[in-house]
């Protein structure tokens, strides 16, 4: 079954061409600047390594991953143990070779507990009941971070054999809880500071003068500056210098009045479809309908008459159904909501999908007065 759907996306501007602002009034939203802007240089680092899980009930690694068992055997000599015989001769299936990954928090000093993830490398059948031996954390620069040991918790199961078997979630990725010992000191000395910079999480002009003037109304003139739409550098005043960690805290808990940008998000792998309460549209017509094609083929046996000198053959029975439906039309006036974009389009039955290609043809058409993007 062949499925082809089109649509014809008609918008009409009633400004000779060009796009009109919404006439609603420019809502502001009081928001924190720790909410919306994080310290340069304050940041996670990802950590990652390679281990081994034990103590599996016969889930592990098969014979033919050979690289767990190069390191079984490397971690059985450490501990004084020295084998005799080939890889290939060992018949271990209790133990798999997993990647260990984990973000370590800004500020880590030694013997802080952190969380890691474990994912299995081999074909490994399932972590459950597993122990991760003590491994190194590395982080990007190749030296290591931390360490993690300690028992791995799954997020789903596998149950009975190949021929007949469950399995809910992945089996082969789990979590270590506080299995993370931090062991080298990554915290940042800010009385040494002679000024600090505050970046924001999405970037707006508007927003990154409104901070600097909240700050520069908190404390004074001349402490923030605005760079750019991102980063706002502020100056740490003399006598706070070794106070620093109580005047970013009081800066943090300074509020400004942030504008909700018009945005939509669309997955279309998943038929999602986030939209902004701001979103505005201009006038605009829909056209929208289904055009099905249906083939099917059928086989038939044409059998000869006895003691004739006929073969018996197949022959083949196409037929083709095509129903069309008739187009269902929309129309929006300027200025129109998201509200009523959706209940016009879900009144002449559109699906979520039907609405992803809606809303890329609106935006190509220059109706859409919001930022598009599709992940």
């Amino acid at each position: 079954m062949k499925f082809c759907r089109y649509l014809l996306v008609m918008s009409w501007l009633l400004t000779g061409g060009q796009l009109v602002a919404s006439s609603r009034d420019a809502v502001l939203r009081p928001v924190r600047i720790q909410d919306i802007t994080t310290v340069e240089g304050v940041r996670e680092n990802s950590l990652i390594g390679y281990g081994m899980v034990v103590g599996l009930n016969n889930s592990g690694d098969r014979q033919q991953t050979l690289f767990p068992a190069q390191t079984l055997v490397n971690i059985l000599r450490k501990m004084g143990v020295q084998l005799s015989g080939s890889l290939s001769s060992m018949q271990v299936r209790n133990v798999a070779a997993v990647f260990i990954t984990a973000s370590l928090p800004p500020f880590s000093s030694p013997g802080t507990r952190i969380d890691v993830d474990v994912s299995s490398v081999g074909d490994a059948k399932s972590l459950e009941g597993g122990v991760l031996l003590l491994s190194p954390l590395y982080g990007a620069d190749g030296q290591p971070y931390a360490t993690a040991q300690g028992s791995v918790v799954l997020g789903g199961y596998t149950a009975g054999t190949r021929a007949n078997s469950v399995q809910v979630n992945h089996p082969t990725a789990g979590r270590v809880l506080s299995g993370g010992l931090v062991e080298r000191d990554t915290s940042v000395d800010l009385g040494k500071l002679a000024q600090v910079a505050l970046v924001l999480r999405n970037y707006d002009f508007a927003t990154s003068l409104k901070v600097a003037e909240a700050i520069n109304g908190r404390f004074g003139q001349d402490f923030a500056r605005a760079v750019d739409g991102r980063r706002v550098e502020i100056k740490l005043p003399e006598t706070n210098r070794e106070s620093v960690s109580r005047f970013l805290a009081q800066m943090e808990e300074l509020t400004v009045g942030v504008q909700e940008p018009a945005k939509v998000v669309v997955n279309e792998r998943t038929g999602t479809i986030v939209l902004g309460q701001h979103v505005s549209l201009s006038a605009c017509s829909i056209l929208h309908g289904n055009l099905a094609i249906e083939i099917t083929t059928q086989y038939q046996v044409s059998q000869p008459e006895a003691l004739s000198q006929g073969q018996t053959a197949v022959v083949p029975q196409t037929t083709v159904h095509a129903k069309e439906s008739p187009v269902n039309r929309v129309e929006l006036r300027e200025g129109a909501t998201v509200q009523e974009l959706i209940s016009g389009l879900q009144g002449i039955g559109a699906t979520a999908r039907d609405i992803v290609a809606i809303l890329e043809a609106i935006k190509a058409a220059g109706a859409l007065e919001a930022e598009l993007e599709v992940i």
